[in-house]
Parts: C-alpha cells; structure tokens; sequence
C-alpha cells in the first residue's frame, strides 16, 4: 500500500512540477499578453506551483524510503520518480502542447527508462 501511494504522490507532484516549468509556455499561448509579463512574475508564478509540487513530492519520498519504513530504498525511489516525470511529461505535451509530436526516437528514450526501473530493482 505504501508503494501505491508513493507512486500516487509522485505522480501528483509531477503533474504540478511540469506545469511549474512548462505551463508559461502554455500560458504564452492563451494569453498572449503574458509574453511581455517580466521573468519575475513568471518565475514567481512558477515557484507557486511548484509549492504544490513540494507538498506531494515531499511525503512521496518519506512515505515511499525504506529508511521510513517504505518498500524503496534511495536508488529506486529515484528512478521511479524518473519515470514516473518522463511519463506525465509525455502525457501532457501530446494532451496540452499539441504542436509536439512523439516521435521514434522519443519513445526508445522511455524504453530505456524503463530498462533502467527493471535494473536497479534487479537484486
């Protein structure tokens, strides 16, 4: 059960900490008035979403580390978290930034992280 909500929570945290970094990008887009913003308000902006992201990223870890009594140890919750952001980062440039394709080379990249996952949980 630990594990489920560890991932849970990644996967929340990864939703915020890509709108954090991206959604400007976005935002540019809808609201075009938004390009003349000064980087501060954007970075500021920025780092009140990332707050969000914290807030799921935080008890992720402590709730997912076998130093706290969780199924991971320090390697693995790592790459899933690796994953984990490569996934909702995939996901939301195909749903949100449309002029992005996946291409080939995109998704040998994800396989390979996937490979990484099955080798540092490999004993």
């Amino acid at each position: 059960m630990q594990g489920l909500k560890t991932i849970i929570f990644l996967i929340c945290s990864n939703i915020f900490m890509t709108f954090a970094w991206y959604g400007q990008l976005k935002l540019s887009e809808v609201v075009p008035s938004s390009k003349d913003w000064p980087l501060i308000i954007t970075i500021l902006l920025s780092w009140g979403i990332a707050l969000f992201e914290y807030c799921f990223m935080i008890p992720a870890n402590k709730i997912g580390s076998e130093i706290n009594g969780g199924p991971f140890n320090i390697m693995q919750l790592k790459i899933i978290q690796e994953v984990v952001s490569l996934t909702v980062f995939t996901i939301i440039v195909a749903l949100v930034f449309k002029n992005q394709p996946i291409q080939w080379n995109h998704i040998a990249a994800f396989l390979c992280m996937i490979a990484a996952v099955f080798f540092v949980f490999l004993k």
